[in-house]
């Protein structure tokens, strides 16, 4: 909403030192979003005056239309004598009154003007149009034409209102009554504490029966119409230049006097009316729903097709216009030698609901609808319509007929009862009931009682319906910055969740590994199931669907972190970024096998425990993920020496990694599923009560997989399920035995079958050695067929055994590694090579 400092002075008598910036101030004290001060004809320099066109040559010989022009401008020049400008317009003619800008003044954006030739010509100054002072669309895109009546010479400075402040404000949904100067002059009179003249204080003659018949069939989506009735406007007559230039202010364009009348009484008391040419209209105008298919031509020129959930205006064809969007074609007031002599105002109060869903319905946003679906005090239409009919009169000599329509549904103030306190306890301050009052009566309400006030809401603010609304009148008009900083003081004894310590402790181990958090939508489209090759069974195929997806094409919820994932790789790599380990922690969502529809809970109360309960009955279980890609260099290449790329054991290393921040013990063995390769996939597994638990997979994804995603070679994944690592997991921290005795370290290599997994094996060395392995680490894989054989592969372990109460032999320590070698050779048919 733009707000003319000057339009504003009419209603509050402001301090002549007060300029925009203050009033800005004031208003975001108050709670309102100024959002800019807009200075026009800051940089504005005159003499600007008003000329007569005496006489126009026409220059030949250039490649557009040029004018040599003599124009009278009085006494401004200092000589009287006839200014000669050069001018390329042609919107004026001899005899017509134009705005000249005269040498040694400056025109806004910094253009001074001076005495100059061109072609041909020497030019005196310039004839203005609109935009080159700064005053807006206006509709003519030319010279300014002025009214014969306007005195020659006059300062254009002042009557084109040239200079002024305009604060621009961002309404909230809330505050429809803000948007309206009434409304911005009521909170401009409540923060300066000065009294406010109210435009809509009217004398408006009550209903009779010589109005235009009216009827109305839908009283749920019009509750209040009037109607009023002028004849006999001038067709001559325009809008006057005061009343032109406020709408420009406001950012409204000029367009003939009857609209731009409706349009001002509009911004200034907040209430959308619409005027029809009388003779256009058919019979009675009525208000309905439309019927389905019913089609109108609006003021755009579009041809619109109705829905029956629509309110439309009608007479006896059918519909005129969209009730609170837009009037119809067919009772258009004309501009032009036919132009409108007798109209007929509607002022009229409808649905907010209605009007905003007709709107979005249509894609049709209008000043009427944006106010209409924010709330329009129903109060105002009777002085609004009344005062249309007021400048109508004054303005194009019409005659207001002694006919009043005013047909209105009845209804009660609404009134809340709050406790005299309420405002205090929300608040936290003491402000005492007299001030609760004062400000409450401020904003319009009636207020009665002592301990417990029984306030009524005025009718221009539909936004006050319950106790908390009117509690937060008292504290932003007592000033938000005027309450304390408090800090909430939480129970002791409160803190992070187990789950919520494991979370935060994977991520700081995964960071720790050279890993970057990547967060991402937890929204997919279903055809990526296919895209990383899941079979057509696949759990993670169900899904639950949003009924309002942010996108139409990522309509469900993720069952795997690895969509997102991979697509922030895709991204990165493609804008450079090649060397990549990234890692998310997030919920995914796995639908139940009685999964329903959670339930609507109601609106006007709280929800009981029933509801609540039924609604998280309807949720999906939400397990906790995490997930990495890798793809590129795991290790830089250097001075020290060559790099290394990521691959399946770093996917894999990086599970063992979370496995041990959660406590839990974390098998490794040979799988196959979705996305990854067949032959460099690991199967993750843990023991769940004594049952083993596959909870994710780590490995090399599927060539197929990276082409269809348009992933880098060779990239990587791996993905858990955390909540189970955690229930399986613990967490206690144990503090390590410290033995003062050396290490004995025996290394051994044994030839297995090429299929034989690398974990079944350390697990059979492990069991073996017995209690005096300390560690075991397997450091090299040799699979030379001309020296193994065919189909074998050779293992080598470093194996470390201490005694925590003396220094081992070798015999000791040579015993446990033979032990360790022969139960791998029952188990998997280890031997010891060479």
């Amino acid at each position: 909403m733009r707000v003319p400092l000057s339009w504003l002075r009419e209603y509050v008598d402001l301090p002549a030192t007060e300029t925009g910036r203050d009033v800005q101030a004031k208003l975001i004290s108050a709670g309102l979003e100024v959002e800019t001060v807009e200075h026009l004809g800051a940089d504005l320099k005159g003499p600007l005056v008003v000329g007569q066109v005496l006489t126009i040559e026409e220059l030949e010989g250039f490649k557009k239309p040029i004018r040599f022009c003599t124009v009278d401008v009085g006494q401004a020049n200092g000589t009287g004598e006839p200014q000669e400008i050069v001018c390329g317009a042609r919107n004026f003619a001899v005899g017509d009154k134009v705005v000249v800008v005269l040498p040694g003044a400056t025109l806004p954006g910094g253009f001074s003007i001076a005495a100059r030739k061109t072609y041909g010509k020497v030019s005196h100054g310039m004839i203005c149009s609109g935009d080159e002072l700064g005053m807006g669309d206006d509709g003519s895109h030319g010279i300014i034409v002025l009214p014969p009546e306007t005195e020659v010479g006059r300062d254009a400075v002042e009557l084109l209102e040239l200079v002024d402040e305009v604060l621009d404000i961002a309404v909230t949904a809330n505050r429809g009554d803000c948007l309206s100067i009434r409304g911005v002059a009521r909170e401009t009179a409540i923060a300066y504490g000065l009294p406010l003249r109210d435009p809509a204080l009217l004398d408006v003659p009550g209903p009779n029966a010589y109005g235009y018949p009216v009827k109305i069939a839908d009283p749920t989506g019009c509750d209040r119409f009037t109607a009023r009735t002028v004849t006999g406007l001038s067709p001559e007559a325009r809008s006057p230049i005061w009343l032109q230039r406020r709408l420009q202010k406001v950012g409204m364009r000029p367009i003939s006097l009857a609209v731009d009348v409706t349009n001002y009484v509009m911004m200034e008391l907040g209430q959308p009316l619409h005027a029809y040419d009388r003779s256009l209209v058919q019979g009675t105008i009525g208000v309905r729903r439309a019927g389905d298919g019913e089609k109108i031509v609006t003021l755009d020129g579009t041809e619109r097709v109705l829905h029956a959930e629509d309110l439309v205006i009608t007479d006896d064809r059918g519909p005129i216009g969209l009730a609170g969007v837009m009037g119809g074609a067919n009772t258009e007031i004309a501009d032009d030698a036919n132009a409108t002599t007798d109209v007929v105002i509607e002022a009229a109060h409808f649905d907010a609901v209605s009007i905003a869903r007709t709107a979005r319905r249509h894609k049709l946003s209008s000043e009427a609808s944006r106010r209409f679906e924010r709330g329009v005090d129903p109060g105002a239409a009777a002085a609004a319509a009344q005062r249309t009919v007021d400048l109508l009169v004054l303005l194009a000599g019409g005659t207001a007929e002694a006919g009043v329509t005013e047909i209105s549904a009845p209804h009660a103030p609404r009134t809340i009862t709050v406790p005299a306190d309420h405002p205090d306890k929300v608040a936290g301050v003491p402000y005492g009931r007299e001030t609760v009052v004062r400000r409450l009566q401020e904003v319009g309400c009636d207020v009665y009682g002592q301990d417990e006030l029984l306030v009524t809401v005025p009718s221009w603010r539909p936004d006050l319906t319950d106790p908390n609304d009117l509690a937060e009148e008292v504290i932003r008009l007592e000033g938000y910055e005027n309450l304390p900083a408090t800090l909430p003081k939480p129970p002791s004894g409160r803190g992070l969740t187990p789950r919520q310590r494991l979370h935060r402790r994977v991520g700081r181990a995964l960071a720790g590994a050279g890993y970057v958090e990547a967060l991402s939508y937890p929204f997919l489209a279903e055809k990526v199931f296919d895209q990383l090759g899941l079979a057509a069974d696949d759990p993670a195929r169900r899904v639950v669907k949003l009924v309002n997806p942010l996108s139409d094409e990522e309509p469900a919820l993720r069952t795997t972190l690895l969509p997102g994932l991979l697509g922030a790789l895709r991204r990165n790599d493609g804008r450079g970024s090649h060397d990549l380990a990234l890692y998310e922690t997030g919920l995914v969502f796995l639908p139940r096998e009685d999964q329903r529809a959670a339930a609507q809970l109601p609106v006007d109360r709280r929800p009981s425990d029933e509801d609540l309960a039924a609604l998280n009955a309807a949720l999906p279980h939400q397990p906790r993920h995490v997930a990495v890609v890798l793809a590129g260099a795991r290790e830089q290449a250097g001075w020290w020496g060559r790099g290394r790329p990521a691959d399946w054991a770093d996917a894999v290393e990086a599970a063992r990694t979370v496995a041990r921040e959660a406590g839990a013990e974390l098998v490794v063995r040979k799988g196959q599923y979705g996305p990854w390769h067949p032959g460099r996939c690991a199967e993750l597994v843990v023991d769940v009560d004594g049952t083993e638990r596959v909870v994710g997979h780590a490995g090399e994804l599927h060539p197929r997989v990276l082409k269809s995603l348009g992933l880098p070679a060779r990239t990587c994944a791996m993905e858990l399920d955390l909540d189970v690592l955690e229930r399986v997991g613990d967490d206690t921290p144990r503090a390590p035995g410290i033995s003062t005795f050396p290490v004995a370290t025996q290394d051994v290599a044994l030839v297995v079958d090429a299929f034989v997994p690398a974990a079944e094996v350390e697990a059979a060395l492990r069991d073996g050695a017995g209690e005096l392995l300390e560690s075991i680490r397997l450091f090299d894989v040799y699979d030379n067929a001309e020296q193994l054989g065919e189909g074998h592969k050779s293992l080598a372990y470093a194996l470390r055994f201490r005694a925590a109460d003396r220094t081992l032999t070798v015999d000791e320590a040579s015993a446990a590694r033979d032990a360790a070698v022969a139960l791998a050779g029952e188990r998997v048919g280890a031997v010891l090579r060479g």
